[in-house]
């Protein structure tokens, strides 16, 4: 899951930040709208987690772009406008939810979630693949009815992986959507990442490497 969070108040955001990317998910941040614009014509997001007043380009203006957009991000907004005036008309510019300033962070996470997945590009909350089950609400994930336990990274690849299957990923594929914007491309972190994974599903092995292609889940082999 990819997440923008505009927010002006760096220290606010780079906390938001950190937080969401404990919860396995990438984050890219920008503190002021012109900022965000830019981010949102390169990258595809998930969800935005969107201040309001913000400066370049008001939030209010930033929403209604978003919500233009053929594919869209879902966007939550975070913002100190907390009266009733200040949600109805947060909504009627086209923002999902709306969630007033301060807020409790596992209120922030579970609004998230649910956003990405009323997402009308989402998959199926539950992902199943060459006896793979991963529910990332639930943050689970079995083989063959086995519990695996993984790294926040390993789990984010892991679903990943199964959200492309039966296609590849290539490691750069991997880095956008698990890391964020400031993975250097040339780390072996991914390679190392699935390295790991690999050695906690066990055997038979189910990620497949191609060079120059990428990675893939597939049946293991009769």
């Amino acid at each position: 899951m990819r997440i923008l969070v505009v927010e002006d108040a760096r220290s606010l955001a780079e906390v938001v930040a950190e937080g969401l990317r404990d919860q396995g998910m990438a984050v890219d941040l920008a503190y002021d709208g012109l900022a965000a614009a830019a981010k949102l014509d390169v990258n595809a997001y998930d969800v935005v987690v969107l201040d309001r007043d913000l400066p370049g380009i008001h939030g209010d203006t930033l929403c209604r772009m978003i919500t233009e957009r053929e594919d869209r991000a879902m966007v939550l907004m975070l913002t100190a406008a907390g009266s009733p005036g200040d949600r109805v008309s947060g909504l009627t510019l086209g923002a999902d939810d709306y969630l007033a300033k301060p807020f409790h962070f596992p209120e922030l996470i579970l609004r998230i979630r649910s956003l990405a997945r009323r997402r009308p590009a989402a998959r199926p909350r539950t992902l199943h693949a060459a006896g793979i089950e991963l529910d990332p609400v639930h943050r689970t994930a079995l083989r063959d009815g086995t519990r695996l336990e993984l790294s926040v990274k390993e789990f984010a690849v892991l679903e990943a992986l199964l959200r492309a299957s039966p296609g590849f990923l290539s490691a750069e594929d991997l880095l956008e959507q698990v890391w964020d914007e400031n993975a250097d491309p040339f780390t072996n972190t991914v390679a190392v990442t699935v390295g790991r994974l690999r050695r906690k599903l066990g055997g038979p092995q189910i990620i497949t490497t191609t060079p120059g292609v990428g990675y893939r889940i597939a049946a293991p082999a009769a």
